[in-house]
Protein backbone atom coordinates (compact mmCIF):
# COMPACT_ATOMS: atom_id res chain seq x y z
CA UNK A 1 0.00 0.00 0.00
CA UNK A 2 1.61 2.97 -0.79
CA UNK A 3 2.67 6.03 1.80
CA UNK A 4 -0.09 8.62 2.42
CA UNK A 5 1.61 11.98 1.27
CA UNK A 6 3.22 14.24 3.80
CA UNK A 7 1.18 17.62 4.15
CA UNK A 8 2.54 20.65 2.24
CA UNK A 9 4.59 22.98 3.44
CA UNK A 10 4.40 26.88 3.72
CA UNK A 11 5.82 28.61 1.13
CA UNK A 12 6.48 31.49 3.17
CA UNK A 13 7.48 31.47 6.57
CA UNK A 14 7.37 35.06 7.16
CA UNK A 15 3.25 34.62 6.51
CA UNK A 16 3.04 31.74 8.79
CA UNK A 17 4.92 33.20 11.67
CA UNK A 18 2.85 36.40 11.00
CA UNK A 19 0.16 34.42 11.07
CA UNK A 20 0.49 32.50 14.12
CA UNK A 21 1.32 35.74 16.20
CA UNK A 22 -0.94 36.63 19.20
CA UNK A 23 -2.63 39.33 17.53
CA UNK A 24 -4.10 36.93 15.51
CA UNK A 25 -5.20 34.55 18.35
CA UNK A 26 -9.11 33.15 18.18
CA UNK A 27 -9.49 34.01 21.83
CA UNK A 28 -8.33 37.52 21.76
CA UNK A 29 -10.69 38.40 18.71
CA UNK A 30 -13.33 36.85 21.04
CA UNK A 31 -12.39 38.89 23.87
CA UNK A 32 -12.23 42.06 21.04
CA UNK A 33 -15.61 41.39 19.61
CA UNK A 34 -16.75 41.42 22.98
CA UNK A 35 -15.94 44.60 24.18
CA UNK A 36 -16.61 46.29 20.88
CA UNK A 37 -20.05 45.06 21.01
CA UNK A 38 -20.27 45.86 24.48
CA UNK A 39 -19.32 49.40 23.99
CA UNK A 40 -21.65 49.70 21.22
CA UNK A 41 -24.64 48.82 23.03
CA UNK A 42 -23.86 51.45 25.97
CA UNK A 43 -22.75 54.21 23.76
CA UNK A 44 -26.59 53.57 22.30
CA UNK A 45 -27.98 53.11 25.60
CA UNK A 46 -26.50 56.51 26.92
CA UNK A 47 -27.38 58.27 24.08
CA UNK A 48 -31.67 56.96 24.49
CA UNK A 49 -31.04 57.41 27.93
CA UNK A 50 -29.98 61.54 27.74
CA UNK A 51 -33.20 62.05 24.83
CA UNK A 52 -35.29 60.62 27.41
CA UNK A 53 -34.13 62.27 30.46
CA UNK A 54 -34.63 65.90 28.41
CA UNK A 55 -37.80 64.51 27.70
CA UNK A 56 -39.12 63.40 30.98
CA UNK A 57 -37.56 66.50 32.37
CA UNK A 58 -39.41 68.85 29.81
CA UNK A 59 -42.89 67.24 30.58
CA UNK A 60 -41.91 67.96 34.58
CA UNK A 61 -41.60 71.75 33.52
CA UNK A 62 -44.81 71.70 31.43
CA UNK A 63 -46.48 70.76 34.69
CA UNK A 64 -44.95 72.97 36.59
CA UNK A 65 -45.81 76.29 34.07
CA UNK A 66 -49.23 75.44 34.30
CA UNK A 67 -49.55 74.86 37.96
CA UNK A 68 -46.52 75.73 40.57
CA UNK A 69 -48.12 73.64 43.39
CA UNK A 70 -48.77 70.47 41.58
CA UNK A 71 -45.20 69.35 42.57
CA UNK A 72 -46.78 69.79 46.16
CA UNK A 73 -49.41 66.50 45.29
CA UNK A 74 -47.70 64.38 42.76
CA UNK A 75 -43.72 64.33 43.43
CA UNK A 76 -44.51 62.85 46.98
CA UNK A 77 -46.75 60.05 45.64
CA UNK A 78 -44.24 58.87 43.37
CA UNK A 79 -41.46 59.05 45.46
CA UNK A 80 -43.20 56.73 47.61
CA UNK A 81 -43.96 54.54 44.60
CA UNK A 82 -40.44 54.10 44.00
CA UNK A 83 -39.49 53.27 47.33
CA UNK A 84 -41.97 51.17 47.97
CA UNK A 85 -40.83 49.17 44.28
CA UNK A 86 -37.28 49.04 45.56
CA UNK A 87 -38.28 47.48 48.67
CA UNK A 88 -37.73 43.97 47.14
CA UNK A 89 -36.09 42.64 44.05
CA UNK A 90 -35.24 45.78 42.69
CA UNK A 91 -33.68 47.23 45.70
CA UNK A 92 -29.74 47.35 44.16
CA UNK A 93 -31.38 50.01 41.74
CA UNK A 94 -31.81 52.40 44.21
CA UNK A 95 -29.16 55.46 44.53
CA UNK A 96 -26.32 56.17 42.19
CA UNK A 97 -25.37 53.13 40.59
CA UNK A 98 -21.83 53.12 41.21
CA UNK A 99 -21.45 52.30 44.65
CA UNK A 100 -22.93 48.74 43.75
CA UNK A 101 -20.44 48.74 40.27
CA UNK A 102 -17.88 49.26 43.30
CA UNK A 103 -18.91 46.90 45.30
CA UNK A 104 -18.88 44.02 42.50
CA UNK A 105 -15.31 44.58 41.57
CA UNK A 106 -14.34 43.64 45.57
CA UNK A 107 -16.52 41.09 45.80
CA UNK A 108 -16.23 37.98 43.39
CA UNK A 109 -19.14 35.91 44.27
CA UNK A 110 -21.34 35.42 41.09
CA UNK A 111 -24.54 35.44 43.03
CA UNK A 112 -23.84 38.80 44.35
CA UNK A 113 -22.75 40.48 41.00
CA UNK A 114 -26.09 39.08 39.51
CA UNK A 115 -28.18 40.27 42.31
CA UNK A 116 -26.15 44.03 41.75
CA UNK A 117 -25.50 43.96 37.45
CA UNK A 118 -28.33 41.92 36.33
CA UNK A 119 -30.09 43.01 33.25
CA UNK A 120 -33.95 43.48 34.82
CA UNK A 121 -32.17 45.72 36.96
CA UNK A 122 -30.57 48.16 34.35
CA UNK A 123 -33.73 48.44 32.92
CA UNK A 124 -35.43 48.97 35.94
CA UNK A 125 -33.09 51.79 36.94
CA UNK A 126 -33.13 53.65 33.69
CA UNK A 127 -36.84 53.32 33.67
CA UNK A 128 -37.23 54.80 37.55
CA UNK A 129 -34.88 56.87 36.73
CA UNK A 130 -36.91 58.86 33.71
CA UNK A 131 -39.99 58.39 36.27
CA UNK A 132 -38.37 60.33 38.77
CA UNK A 133 -36.99 63.13 36.79
CA UNK A 134 -40.96 63.26 35.20
CA UNK A 135 -42.01 64.66 38.86
CA UNK A 136 -39.02 66.96 39.34
CA UNK A 137 -36.39 64.76 41.45
CA UNK A 138 -33.02 66.57 42.16
CA UNK A 139 -30.81 63.99 40.79
CA UNK A 140 -29.27 63.04 37.30
CA UNK A 141 -28.27 60.64 34.86
CA UNK A 142 -24.66 59.89 34.78
CA UNK A 143 -24.08 57.33 38.07
CA UNK A 144 -27.20 55.33 36.16
CA UNK A 145 -25.47 55.07 32.89
CA UNK A 146 -22.17 53.67 35.09
CA UNK A 147 -24.88 50.90 36.31
CA UNK A 148 -26.29 50.27 33.21
CA UNK A 149 -22.82 50.03 31.47
CA UNK A 150 -21.17 47.77 33.75
CA UNK A 151 -24.51 45.83 33.99
CA UNK A 152 -24.66 45.42 30.18
CA UNK A 153 -20.82 44.62 29.99
CA UNK A 154 -20.77 42.07 32.56
CA UNK A 155 -23.78 39.93 31.37
CA UNK A 156 -21.99 40.44 27.72
CA UNK A 157 -19.47 38.91 29.29
CA UNK A 158 -21.08 35.85 30.30
CA UNK A 159 -22.54 35.01 27.45
CA UNK A 160 -19.45 35.19 25.65
CA UNK A 161 -18.01 32.73 28.10
CA UNK A 162 -16.34 35.02 30.11
CA UNK A 163 -17.11 33.47 33.67
CA UNK A 164 -13.75 33.92 35.55
CA UNK A 165 -14.09 35.97 38.53
CA UNK A 166 -11.03 37.76 36.99
CA UNK A 167 -12.22 38.34 33.42
CA UNK A 168 -15.87 39.21 35.00
CA UNK A 169 -14.26 41.93 37.14
CA UNK A 170 -12.36 43.22 33.92
CA UNK A 171 -15.85 43.78 31.87
CA UNK A 172 -17.26 45.34 34.87
CA UNK A 173 -14.71 48.13 35.10
CA UNK A 174 -14.70 48.40 31.21
CA UNK A 175 -18.21 49.25 30.91
CA UNK A 176 -18.24 51.37 34.00
CA UNK A 177 -15.75 53.52 32.22
CA UNK A 178 -17.66 53.54 29.07
CA UNK A 179 -20.42 54.71 30.72
CA UNK A 180 -19.37 57.54 32.39
CA UNK A 181 -17.50 58.32 28.90
CA UNK A 182 -20.71 58.04 27.15
CA UNK A 183 -22.69 60.07 30.07
CA UNK A 184 -20.45 63.17 29.76
CA UNK A 185 -19.01 62.91 25.73
CA UNK A 186 -15.50 62.51 27.79
CA UNK A 187 -13.52 59.90 27.12
CA UNK A 188 -10.32 60.73 29.11
CA UNK A 189 -12.64 60.89 32.24
CA UNK A 190 -13.86 57.46 31.81
CA UNK A 191 -10.86 55.80 32.03
CA UNK A 192 -9.75 58.44 34.90
CA UNK A 193 -12.81 57.86 36.49
CA UNK A 194 -12.51 53.99 36.52
CA UNK A 195 -9.34 53.77 37.71
CA UNK A 196 -9.29 56.00 40.58
CA UNK A 197 -13.35 55.65 41.87
CA UNK A 198 -14.04 52.18 40.22
CA UNK A 199 -10.92 50.02 40.82
CA UNK A 200 -8.68 51.86 43.24
CA UNK A 201 -5.64 51.38 41.76
CA UNK A 202 -4.46 51.20 37.65
CA UNK A 203 -3.33 47.43 36.51
CA UNK A 204 -1.17 47.24 32.99
CA UNK A 205 -3.56 44.73 32.10
CA UNK A 206 -6.51 46.95 32.49
CA UNK A 207 -5.24 49.58 30.56
CA UNK A 208 -6.51 48.06 26.87
CA UNK A 209 -9.81 46.80 27.89
CA UNK A 210 -10.58 50.23 29.05
CA UNK A 211 -8.78 52.32 26.23
CA UNK A 212 -10.79 50.21 23.85
CA UNK A 213 -14.08 50.38 25.81
CA UNK A 214 -13.85 53.94 25.69
CA UNK A 215 -12.81 54.77 22.63
CA UNK A 216 -15.31 52.96 20.71
CA UNK A 217 -17.49 54.27 22.54
CA UNK A 218 -16.52 57.44 22.31
CA UNK A 219 -16.73 57.13 18.26
CA UNK A 220 -20.57 55.75 18.46
CA UNK A 221 -21.75 58.92 20.37
CA UNK A 222 -19.39 61.51 17.73
CA UNK A 223 -21.16 59.63 14.89
CA UNK A 224 -24.58 60.09 16.68
CA UNK A 225 -24.57 63.61 18.67
CA UNK A 226 -21.27 65.25 17.16
CA UNK A 227 -18.09 66.84 18.69
CA UNK A 228 -19.19 68.82 21.79
CA UNK A 229 -19.01 69.75 25.12
CA UNK A 230 -21.44 69.36 27.82
CA UNK A 231 -21.46 72.85 29.21
CA UNK A 232 -19.99 74.35 26.13
CA UNK A 233 -16.77 75.72 25.55
CA UNK A 234 -15.49 78.34 28.13
CA UNK A 235 -12.67 80.27 27.14
CA UNK A 236 -11.50 81.76 30.46
CA UNK A 237 -7.99 81.71 32.14
CA UNK A 238 -6.71 82.48 35.94
CA UNK A 239 -3.57 85.02 36.09
CA UNK A 240 -1.07 84.21 38.05
CA UNK A 241 -1.19 86.72 41.52
CA UNK A 242 -3.96 87.80 43.77
CA UNK A 243 -6.44 85.73 41.43
CA UNK A 244 -5.43 82.20 43.15
CA UNK A 245 -7.50 83.45 45.69
CA UNK A 246 -9.65 81.97 44.04
CA UNK A 247 -7.84 78.52 44.33
CA UNK A 248 -8.28 78.70 48.24
CA UNK A 249 -11.50 80.23 48.55
CA UNK A 250 -13.50 77.47 46.64
CA UNK A 251 -11.45 74.65 47.79
CA UNK A 252 -12.39 75.32 51.38
CA UNK A 253 -15.92 76.39 50.69
CA UNK A 254 -16.42 73.61 47.92
CA UNK A 255 -14.85 71.27 49.88
CA UNK A 256 -16.91 71.84 53.46
CA UNK A 257 -19.81 71.62 52.03
CA UNK A 258 -19.22 68.79 49.53
CA UNK A 259 -18.05 66.80 52.75
CA UNK A 260 -21.07 68.23 54.37
CA UNK A 261 -23.33 66.42 51.82
CA UNK A 262 -21.20 63.12 51.91
CA UNK A 263 -22.23 63.18 56.02
CA UNK A 264 -25.48 63.62 55.34
CA UNK A 265 -26.47 61.22 52.72
CA UNK A 266 -24.45 58.91 54.83
CA UNK A 267 -26.66 58.63 57.55
CA UNK A 268 -23.68 57.91 60.14
CA UNK A 269 -25.17 55.47 63.26
CA UNK A 270 -24.84 58.36 65.89
CA UNK A 271 -26.25 61.27 66.28
CA UNK A 272 -29.37 63.30 64.96
CA UNK A 273 -28.53 61.59 61.39
CA UNK A 274 -29.05 58.05 63.10
CA UNK A 275 -32.21 58.92 64.31
CA UNK A 276 -32.98 59.99 60.20
CA UNK A 277 -31.56 56.50 59.33
CA UNK A 278 -34.15 54.29 61.89
CA UNK A 279 -36.98 56.36 60.60
CA UNK A 280 -35.86 55.21 56.93
CA UNK A 281 -35.61 51.71 57.92
CA UNK A 282 -38.57 51.58 59.64
CA UNK A 283 -41.22 53.83 57.19
CA UNK A 284 -39.40 53.70 54.12
CA UNK A 285 -42.63 54.40 51.86
CA UNK A 286 -43.78 57.44 53.72
CA UNK A 287 -40.38 59.11 54.57
CA UNK A 288 -40.12 58.78 50.82
CA UNK A 289 -43.14 60.36 50.76
CA UNK A 290 -41.85 63.32 53.18
CA UNK A 291 -38.87 63.96 51.34
CA UNK A 292 -40.79 64.57 48.20
CA UNK A 293 -43.05 66.69 49.97
CA UNK A 294 -39.88 68.55 51.28
CA UNK A 295 -38.66 68.92 47.66
CA UNK A 296 -41.97 70.47 46.52
CA UNK A 297 -41.66 73.02 49.18
CA UNK A 298 -38.03 73.91 48.29
CA UNK A 299 -39.07 74.26 44.79
CA UNK A 300 -41.55 77.15 45.50
CA UNK A 301 -39.09 78.87 47.74
CA UNK A 302 -36.62 78.63 45.03
CA UNK A 303 -39.06 79.58 42.34
CA UNK A 304 -38.60 76.17 40.41
CA UNK A 305 -35.12 76.49 40.04
CA UNK A 306 -34.04 72.98 42.28
CA UNK A 307 -35.38 70.82 39.84
CA UNK A 308 -33.70 68.14 37.66
CA UNK A 309 -30.52 67.64 37.32
CA UNK A 310 -29.49 71.83 37.32
CA UNK A 311 -27.90 72.00 33.89
CA UNK A 312 -29.33 74.52 32.82
CA UNK A 313 -28.91 76.54 35.75
CA UNK A 314 -25.18 75.80 35.99
CA UNK A 315 -24.82 76.50 32.22
CA UNK A 316 -26.03 79.93 32.70
CA UNK A 317 -23.48 80.60 35.63
CA UNK A 318 -20.32 79.33 33.76
CA UNK A 319 -21.25 81.21 30.45
CA UNK A 320 -21.88 84.61 32.11
CA UNK A 321 -25.39 84.04 31.69
CA UNK A 322 -27.16 87.82 32.13
CA UNK A 323 -30.11 85.67 33.68
CA UNK A 324 -29.24 83.47 36.35
CA UNK A 325 -30.70 81.17 38.98
CA UNK A 326 -30.12 83.26 41.62
CA UNK A 327 -27.66 83.95 45.03
CA UNK A 328 -29.38 81.33 46.95
CA UNK A 329 -29.26 78.68 44.04
CA UNK A 330 -26.41 76.54 45.53
CA UNK A 331 -28.15 76.33 48.85
CA UNK A 332 -31.31 75.67 47.76
CA UNK A 333 -29.69 72.71 45.41
CA UNK A 334 -27.81 71.29 47.82
CA UNK A 335 -30.91 70.94 50.16
CA UNK A 336 -32.92 69.40 47.02
CA UNK A 337 -30.15 66.99 46.53
CA UNK A 338 -29.90 65.70 50.09
CA UNK A 339 -33.74 65.29 50.19
CA UNK A 340 -34.10 63.44 46.62
CA UNK A 341 -31.07 61.07 47.82
CA UNK A 342 -33.12 60.36 51.48
CA UNK A 343 -35.97 59.57 49.31
CA UNK A 344 -34.10 56.31 48.73
CA UNK A 345 -35.14 56.44 44.96
CA UNK A 346 -32.60 55.69 42.00
CA UNK A 347 -30.53 58.77 40.58
CA UNK A 348 -27.06 59.87 40.48
CA UNK A 349 -25.09 62.65 42.48
CA UNK A 350 -22.80 63.81 39.26
CA UNK A 351 -24.96 67.02 37.75
CA UNK A 352 -26.42 67.88 40.64
CA UNK A 353 -23.14 68.16 42.18
CA UNK A 354 -21.92 70.49 39.58
CA UNK A 355 -24.67 72.83 39.36
CA UNK A 356 -24.49 72.79 43.25
CA UNK A 357 -20.56 74.01 42.67
CA UNK A 358 -21.54 76.51 39.79
CA UNK A 359 -23.79 77.99 42.45
CA UNK A 360 -21.50 78.29 44.90
CA UNK A 361 -18.42 79.46 42.85
CA UNK A 362 -21.05 82.32 41.62
CA UNK A 363 -21.30 83.60 44.96
CA UNK A 364 -17.97 83.40 46.15
CA UNK A 365 -16.99 85.78 42.68
CA UNK A 366 -18.90 88.43 44.54
CA UNK A 367 -15.91 88.79 46.96
CA UNK A 368 -13.22 88.47 44.23
CA UNK A 369 -13.99 91.18 41.90
CA UNK A 370 -10.88 91.09 40.76
CA UNK A 371 -11.03 87.76 39.21
CA UNK A 372 -13.23 86.69 36.30
CA UNK A 373 -16.86 85.25 37.34
CA UNK A 374 -16.53 82.29 34.91
CA UNK A 375 -13.34 81.19 35.98
CA UNK A 376 -15.08 81.16 39.54
CA UNK A 377 -17.77 79.15 38.89
CA UNK A 378 -15.46 76.30 37.01
CA UNK A 379 -12.94 76.33 40.06
CA UNK A 380 -16.49 76.38 42.52
CA UNK A 381 -17.69 73.08 40.26
CA UNK A 382 -14.73 70.95 40.11
CA UNK A 383 -13.74 71.38 44.17
CA UNK A 384 -17.38 70.75 45.37
CA UNK A 385 -17.76 67.61 42.86
CA UNK A 386 -14.33 66.87 44.45
CA UNK A 387 -15.31 67.16 48.02
CA UNK A 388 -18.56 64.89 47.21
CA UNK A 389 -16.87 62.26 45.27
CA UNK A 390 -13.91 61.97 47.25
CA UNK A 391 -12.33 61.99 43.44
CA UNK A 392 -9.94 64.99 42.76
CA UNK A 393 -8.88 63.86 39.75
CA UNK A 394 -11.84 62.63 38.38
CA UNK A 395 -13.22 65.95 39.50
CA UNK A 396 -10.07 67.93 37.48
CA UNK A 397 -10.74 65.93 34.35
CA UNK A 398 -14.34 65.98 34.23
CA UNK A 399 -14.36 69.85 34.59
CA UNK A 400 -11.88 70.05 31.69
CA UNK A 401 -13.29 68.00 29.19
CA UNK A 402 -17.13 69.41 29.92
CA UNK A 403 -15.95 72.90 29.66
CA UNK A 404 -13.78 72.61 26.25
CA UNK A 405 -11.06 74.42 29.09
CA UNK A 406 -7.41 73.45 29.09
CA UNK A 407 -5.70 76.64 30.54
CA UNK A 408 -6.97 76.22 33.83
CA UNK A 409 -5.99 72.93 35.05
CA UNK A 410 -3.51 73.46 37.17
CA UNK A 411 -5.32 75.55 39.30
CA UNK A 412 -8.79 73.06 38.94
CA UNK A 413 -6.62 70.48 40.17
CA UNK A 414 -4.88 72.54 42.99
CA UNK A 415 -8.63 73.29 44.08
CA UNK A 416 -9.74 69.72 43.95
CA UNK A 417 -6.90 68.73 45.65
CA UNK A 418 -7.76 71.39 48.73
CA UNK A 419 -11.59 70.63 48.43
CA UNK A 420 -11.11 66.75 49.01
CA UNK A 421 -8.70 67.84 52.29
CA UNK A 422 -11.23 70.07 53.22
CA UNK A 423 -14.09 67.64 53.38
CA UNK A 424 -12.39 64.63 54.89
CA UNK A 425 -12.98 66.64 57.85
CA UNK A 426 -17.06 65.66 57.39
CA UNK A 427 -16.46 62.48 55.43
CA UNK A 428 -13.03 60.85 55.82
CA UNK A 429 -14.09 58.22 53.22
CA UNK A 430 -15.53 59.24 50.02
CA UNK A 431 -19.46 59.01 49.48
CA UNK A 432 -19.33 55.93 46.73
CA UNK A 433 -16.30 54.04 48.19
CA UNK A 434 -18.39 54.12 51.80
CA UNK A 435 -21.54 53.26 50.42
CA UNK A 436 -20.02 50.47 48.62
CA UNK A 437 -18.41 49.19 51.46
CA UNK A 438 -21.71 48.65 53.99
CA UNK A 439 -22.93 47.01 50.66
CA UNK A 440 -19.74 44.46 50.82
CA UNK A 441 -20.10 44.08 54.91
CA UNK A 442 -24.39 43.60 54.44
CA UNK A 443 -23.63 40.80 52.13
CA UNK A 444 -20.96 39.17 54.38
CA UNK A 445 -22.84 39.27 57.48
CA UNK A 446 -25.61 37.05 55.24
CA UNK A 447 -22.96 34.61 54.28
CA UNK A 448 -21.99 34.65 58.16
CA UNK A 449 -25.42 33.85 59.06
CA UNK A 450 -25.87 31.25 56.36
CA UNK A 451 -22.95 29.42 57.15
CA UNK A 452 -24.04 29.20 60.63
CA UNK A 453 -27.39 28.06 59.95
CA UNK A 454 -25.87 25.24 57.71
CA UNK A 455 -23.47 24.25 59.86
CA UNK A 456 -26.37 24.33 62.50
CA UNK A 457 -28.19 22.03 60.08
CA UNK A 458 -25.82 19.91 60.00
CA UNK A 459 -25.08 19.27 63.40
CA UNK A 460 -28.82 18.58 64.10
CA UNK A 461 -29.25 15.75 61.25
CA UNK A 462 -26.37 14.18 62.86
CA UNK A 463 -27.64 14.48 66.03
CA UNK A 464 -30.78 12.68 64.57
CA UNK A 465 -28.60 10.21 62.72
CA UNK A 466 -26.84 9.04 66.07
CA UNK A 467 -30.09 9.46 68.24
CA UNK A 468 -32.05 7.14 65.96
CA UNK A 469 -29.02 4.55 65.68
CA UNK A 470 -29.04 4.64 70.06
CA UNK A 471 -32.99 4.09 69.45
CA UNK A 472 -32.22 1.00 67.43
CA UNK A 473 -29.57 -0.13 69.60
CA UNK A 474 -31.92 -0.11 72.90
CA UNK A 475 -34.84 -1.75 70.79
CA UNK A 476 -32.48 -4.48 70.04
CA UNK A 477 -31.31 -4.66 73.55
CA UNK A 478 -34.62 -4.53 75.19
CA UNK A 479 -35.22 -8.47 76.03
CA UNK A 480 -31.78 -8.66 77.28
CA UNK A 481 -31.97 -5.19 79.36
CA UNK A 482 -35.70 -6.52 80.97
CA UNK A 483 -33.69 -9.30 82.94
CA UNK A 484 -30.66 -6.63 84.12
CA UNK A 485 -30.32 -4.90 87.44
CA UNK A 486 -29.49 -1.77 88.40
CA UNK A 487 -26.51 -0.45 90.46
CA UNK A 488 -29.18 0.45 92.97
CA UNK A 489 -30.92 -3.38 93.17
CA UNK A 490 -29.61 -6.22 94.46
CA UNK A 491 -28.62 -8.91 92.47
CA UNK A 492 -30.54 -12.07 92.54
CA UNK A 493 -29.77 -15.55 90.53
CA UNK A 494 -31.99 -16.03 87.69
CA UNK A 495 -34.03 -19.51 87.87
CA UNK A 496 -32.45 -22.23 85.99
CA UNK A 497 -35.70 -22.81 84.00
CA UNK A 498 -39.22 -22.04 83.79
CA UNK A 499 -40.33 -24.54 86.88
CA UNK A 500 -37.77 -23.65 89.10
CA UNK A 501 -39.35 -20.32 88.57
CA UNK A 502 -42.76 -21.45 89.03
CA UNK A 503 -41.98 -23.79 92.08
CA UNK A 504 -40.30 -20.92 93.41
CA UNK A 505 -43.11 -18.80 92.74
CA UNK A 506 -45.70 -20.88 94.02
CA UNK A 507 -43.78 -21.33 97.42
CA UNK A 508 -43.59 -17.80 97.63
CA UNK A 509 -47.56 -17.56 97.76
CA UNK A 510 -47.75 -20.36 100.14
CA UNK A 511 -47.55 -18.47 103.81
CA UNK A 512 -44.64 -20.06 105.96
CA UNK A 513 -45.74 -21.56 109.34
CA UNK A 514 -45.82 -19.22 112.07
CA UNK A 515 -42.71 -19.71 114.96
CA UNK A 516 -43.95 -21.64 118.04
CA UNK A 517 -42.86 -20.87 121.17
CA UNK A 518 -40.70 -23.32 123.23
CA UNK A 519 -43.73 -24.94 125.14
CA UNK A 520 -45.93 -25.66 122.49
CA UNK A 521 -46.86 -28.94 122.70
CA UNK A 522 -46.35 -29.85 119.20
CA UNK A 523 -42.32 -28.38 118.89
CA UNK A 524 -41.91 -31.46 122.22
Amino acid sequence: MPDAPAPRKSTNPRLEALLGHEFFAPHHWKRRIALWLGAVLVALAAIVFAKASDWSFGLFQRMVAYKAWLPLCVTPVVFGLLAWATEGKLRAARGSGIPQVIGTLHVEDAGFRERMLALPIAVSKMFMTLLAMMVGASIGREGPTVHVGAGLFHSLGRRFGYTDPKAASRFILAGGAAGIAAAFNAPLAGVVFAIEELAGAFEHRFSGLLLTSVIVGGVVSLGVLGNYSYFGAVDVDLPFGNAWLAVLATGIVGGLLGGLFARLVLLSRRGPLAYIGRVRARWPVLFAVGCGLALGVLGLISHNNVYGTGYDQARAFVQGAPETAGAWFGINKLLANVVSYWAGIPGGLFSPALAVGAGLGHNIAHFLPHVPVAAVVLLGMSSYLSGVTGAPLTSAVISMELTDNQSMIIPIMASCLLARAAASLFSPTPVYKDFAERLVRDFEERQKQLREAEEKAKQERQREHFAGIDTEDSQAAAPEATNRTTAFEEVSAEPANKDETSDDASDAATPAPEDKPPDDPERR
